[in-house]
């Protein structure tokens, strides 16, 4: 893990901290968890790798589900483990992290910013490489039943691909939504612990199962604009987006039933 992190083309300072605030420390010990659970516990495989760039600035999209960022958490372990060169992907991390206990300290120590577009915008233009999952909360509050559906998806981010020149490369994640298989969800009481929602699972306990998951990375897309186009414009391109992920679950669903 020190070697892949050694390896990351981040600007590191002698401390070992970057100008983000991103921890090598604190990164290590990150994903130290996060080996585990993607090669022991999820079992994670990955298709596509090769279509996210091996440097420069670019934007990886793709659906929410499985009632806390499990999806994402495997993302940024397939990209750290089985990228070559490795990269560290970025997340917009919702703004109730930040209220928690220590919760922004320790997403911003692994490169993690809330999810406001100065933050994006100027991820970009350093050349990161930024997570986005556009169905936001409601994708991740989906019940088992609606697992590999996509609810809507929010413009924001065809209009910072568009801005910064950024291409976007849909992503499919399958097996988030099977392993943690919730039932109801429980907002209020969510709301009393500082969350959106407490997913309920069969079991009750909102513990993520040791269940397969694939990441599926599809071809590049790019669409000639600056961000300022009309708003049936940008949803007509953010429909393609979503249709391509679309398809790439289906035809992953199709792969795992065979």
């Amino acid at each position: 893990m020190r070697e892949r992190i050694d390896r990351l083309e981040v600007p590191f300072g002698k401390s070992g901290v970057d100008p983000y605030g991103i921890s090598k420390e604190h990164l290590g010990f990150f994903m130290s968890i996060l080996k585990v659970l993607y090669r022991s516990y999820f079992s994670v495989e990955c298709q596509g790798i090769d279509y996210v760039p091996k440097r420069g600035r670019a934007m990886i999209v793709g659906n929410h589900s499985g009632g806390v960022a499990v999806d994402g958490a495997m993302v940024i372990a397939s990209m750290l483990l089985d990228k070559e060169p490795p990269r560290l992907a970025q997340g917009m991390v919702e703004k109730f992290i930040s209220t928690m206990p220590f919760g922004s300290l320790m997403s911003d120590r692994v490169g993690h910013l809330t999810g406001l577009p100065e933050h994006a915008i100027r991820l970009l233009e350093d050349d990161r490489l930024l997570m986005v999952f556009p169905e936001g909360a409601r994708g991740t509050a989906k019940l088992w039943k609606e697992r590999y559906s996509l609810v809507d998806f929010g413009t924001g981010f065809l209009r910072l691909a568009l801005r910064t020149g950024a291409p976007i490369i849909p992503t499919a994640v399958l097996g988030a939504g099977d392993a943690m298989p919730t039932i109801k969800n429980a907002y209020k009481l969510g709301k009393l612990l500082g969350v959106p929602y407490l997913p309920i699972t069969p079991y009750l306990l909102p513990i993520p199962l040791p269940m397969k998951i694939e990441i599926v990375y599809g071809e590049p897309m790019t669409f000639d604009g600056d961000g300022s186009e009309e708003d049936n414009v940008i949803e007509a391109w953010v429909g393609q987006v979503k249709s391509k992920i679309a398809r790439l679950i289906v035809e992953g669903r199709r792969r795992r039933r065979g």
